[in-house]
């Protein structure tokens, strides 16, 4: 959904003491669950169908609510059966969507297997201003000031208006392919990410991210921050058409030397954004 969308009455959007909202950016929950089948074939049929219908009413209510996105996925391995990634811009907003959509087939049926709490963020190794006008001066051989360079500036101006906008407040692709895993920067003794001085972690991650850029049009890359807020220190979200492109794009980065010498990486999750219909029949309920 776009920012500019309106709350329904079902979805309360809290008064201004209740709300909880960043100074930038979002909240973003990945959730997975496993069914509970001997639970739900317990269910008559009847009670089968309304479960379903109210899921879905809910889905289409959470995905009307402002400055709120909903996804839907049915899980590829048993890790997981069917999982969703929620972003909205307040903490209130996110645990109430959260536990409803937790009970949104009746009390036992829907098994939660992991979770994940992180936040939009912008890179503090995005070049500035600053340091574009000086890479233009030094390889370019652009005259500063001049109509060329400051025909240049207001272009880089704009380009990174729009990327801090699709980092704070992203709208997700409905690419098939999902892949989320969350991953921490080391800290020991010989490879200690955080003793590192700026300029060195800066150089690292221009690399890092020279790499995915070649993925551009094949993969798309939300990455969340969740320092002090879940197990790790970065959540990785990525969609694709194709999921030889996320393999590949994995490897790849796995040999830039941010990653080699500090990438820490947890449990990966792959799964497939299917229609509503579609995904009740995926996952056989």
């Amino acid at each position: 959904m776009s920012q500019e969308s309106h709350a329904p009455s079902s979805i309360p959007s809290g008064t201004d003491s209740e709300r909880v909202i960043p100074r930038e950016g979002w909240h973003v929950i990945h959730l997975f669950y496993q069914i509970d089948r001997a639970n739900w074939s317990m269910l008559s049929d009847e009670e089968q169908l309304e479960a379903k219908t109210d899921l879905t009413a809910l889905i289409q209510d959470i995905r009307s609510a402002d400055s709120t996105q909903l996804l839907a996925f049915s899980m590829v391995t048993p890790k997981s059966d069917i999982a969703f990634m929620l972003l909205t811009d307040c903490l209130h907003k996110a645990n109430e969507f959260e536990k409803k959509l937790t009970l949104s087939l009746g009390p036992d049926i829907l098994t939660p297997v992991y979770s994940y709490l992180s936040m939009t963020e912008l890179s503090e190794y995005t070049t500035t201003e600053e340091q574009y006008a000086d890479q233009i001066v030094a390889e370019d051989g652009v005259e500063r000031d001049g109509d060329e360079f400051n025909a240049k500036i207001e272009e880089f101006r704009t380009r990174m208006k729009k990327y801090n906008a699709d980092r704070l407040y992203p709208n997700m692709p409905d690419w098939p392919v999902f892949c989320f895993y969350n991953m921490s920067k080391r800290r020991n003794e010989n490879d200690n990410w955080f003793a590192l001085d700026f300029p060195e972690r800066r150089r690292l991650m221009l690399g890092h991210a020279k790499t995915g850029r070649t993925y551009a049009g094949r993969v798309r890359q939300l990455i969340t921050g969740s320092t002090g807020l879940d197990e790790a220190e970065w959540g990785v979200t990525l969609f694709a058409h194709n999921s030889q492109d996320i393999k590949e794009i994995v490897y790849e980065m796995r040999f830039d030397e941010a990653s080699a010498r500090f990438g820490e990486f947890g449990d990966f999750y792959i799964g497939l954004q299917v229609p509503l219909d579609e995904l009740f029949r995926r996952i056989q309920i």
